[in-house]
């Protein structure tokens, strides 16, 4: 449609109410109480999730001596990331990158399978939803409580019971933000610190922060998070297929609507109606608000507890359960032609993101298990690169820097493999050229030192040739080598 312009050439916008608003207007969602299969399955996932996320900072680990004992630790000041027997260094964020990448072609995977589960059930704005909604329950009572309370004047009762509430929430709020800071120091250490306001001020800093997010998040935004501050619903429309499962009302199953009083007496007359009696329990379950019977819509996060309480419905009037389920489109029509159900797990895109994923993991594997524990660098002076001394002999200076990642020291003997008849003379640590110099090595250090290699004159004409420096650990016969050029003048 087109719209007119005025005589001065400038275009009448139309009233709102003509087409609609720009955007839809907060509702308060009251979502009932239910149980079921769904339903259990998410309190098990978030009581699991919620408790290694609380409790896994407290988990210790022995390292050595000198190393620290908490399992789980980003060590900022000391650049280390501690994960049980796994220790990293700056040097190795690649293994995080592989991570997120994991993390990505595992949602895609999920989305392919089964929609957005990862929303319903893995979420962390889902898990601390639903445990302020069962906070909310348990103070103020179940949706019928909550929607009568809404329609009389504040009591005294009504206000001392919204101070519980919030009390325990910020309480919950509180403990995640702590919970979060201990994961970046001493857990036991940081939290007697914070108990007698010894801590360190970024780490009040940072519990009011996260305090105050999962406050507002969990508490008043909730489901305004999923459907308008997430960018998951959109990005799984634009990966999801036909073939992927979601949850889904089975219309063709479903329809014509009609109560139960209606539907015993159009039937005694022949009259087709669908099992769904219009109870409305699926909306009233739905923690976004969302009426499943209208279609796949964004603010669905496929979290199943429609799908427990439309079966406890079907099991009290005698119908067949599953009038909502996990299923597609291809089925719903498959089932009105008479046809019998596909399911295709197994199709080429679950294969491929399959596939990359055991790739990911294989390589971040054997990158690990082959990853060695001593590493050298090296860098060639650049002016001057190379010296001719006054016996003829060439000299060039070099940065080496040597990194022990173990929990101990280290007796280390630096070979070179380059000009024949060379000599090395390590500067501020010996004070004779020798053939083959060796170091103690600290442990859990990165060493720098200032290497100068001295061959005799080369008649040759080449103007340079490769070195390689080779350091060898020898107790552990460990070894690691770096390549450089040793210049002719």
């Amino acid at each position: 449609m087109k719209l007119a312009l005025n005589k001065t050439g400038s275009r009448d916008d139309p009233p709102i109410g003509k087409y609609g608003p720009l955007y839809t207007a907060h509702k308060k969602v009251h979502p009932q109480s239910v149980c079921g299969t769904f339903r259990t399955i998410k309190w098990q996932l978030m009581v699991g999730c919620l408790g290694i996320y609380y409790l896994l900072p407290f988990v210790r680990w022995r390292r050595g001596l000198g190393a620290p004992d908490q399992a789980v630790l980003l060590d900022f000041p000391n650049r280390r990331f501690y994960f049980f027997f796994i220790e990293l260094w700056p040097q190795e964020l690649y293994y995080f990158t592989g991570l997120l990448v994991l993390a990505a072609l595992a949602l895609f995977l999920i989305n392919a399978l089964g929609g957005r589960i990862w929303c319903g059930y893995l979420c962390p704005q889902t898990a601390w939803t639903d445990l302020f909604y069962a906070v909310e329950r348990w103070v103020e009572g179940d949706r019928r409580d909550r929607l009568r309370a809404a329609a009389r004047p504040m009591t005294v009762g009504r206000a001392a019971k919204r101070v519980l509430k919030h009390a325990v929430w910020l309480m919950i709020a509180w403990w995640t933000g702590g919970a979060w800071v201990l994961y970046f120091a001493d857990a036991h250490t940081l939290v007697r610190d914070l108990a007698t306001f010894q801590a360190p001020a970024i780490a009040y800093i940072w519990i009011g922060i996260l305090t105050a997010t999962t406050y507002l998040l969990a508490g008043y935004m909730r489901e305004q998070v999923c459907v308008y501050m997430c960018p998951w619903p959109r990005i799984q429309a634009a990966l999801t297929d036909e073939w992927a499962l979601n949850v889904t009302y089975k219309y063709d199953r479903g329809e014509q609507r009609c109560s139960l009083k209606k539907s015993f007496d159009l039937r005694a007359r022949g009259v087709k109606i669908g099992d769904c009696i219009d109870c409305n329990q699926c909306a009233a379950v739905c923690p976004t608000g969302v009426d499943i019977r209208n279609g796949a819509q964004l603010g669905c996060i496929q979290c199943g507890l429609c799908i427990d309480a439309c079966d406890a419905v079907m099991t009290k009037i005698g119908r067949k359960s599953r009038l909502i389920g996990y299923d597609n489109d291809i089925n719903i029509r498959r089932r009105m032609e008479g046809k019998s159900e596909v399911f295709k797990p197994v199709r080429p895109r679950t294969i491929v993101y399959a596939s990359l994923i055991s790739v990911v993991c294989a390589t971040m594997l054997y990158g690990l298990l082959s990853r060695t524990l001593l590493d050298v660098n090296v860098l060639h002076d650049r002016n001057p690169m190379a010296v001719k001394l006054s016996d003829g002999s060439i000299r060039n200076g070099y940065t080496v820097r040597l990194l022990n990642k173990r929990g101990f020291d280290r007796v280390i003997a630096i070979d070179i493999d380059g000009p024949p008849q060379t000599s090395v003379h390590i500067v501020g640590v010996d004070s004779v050229t020798v053939e083959r110099p060796m170091i103690v090595l600290a442990r859990d250090t990165t060493t720098e030192l200032r290497l100068l290699v001295t061959a005799p004159a080369d008649d040759t004409s080449e103007r340079s040739m490769p070195v390689t420096f080779r350091v060898t650990d020898i107790g552990l016969g460990e070894v690691a080598s770096a390549t450089d050029h040793f210049v002719f003048p």
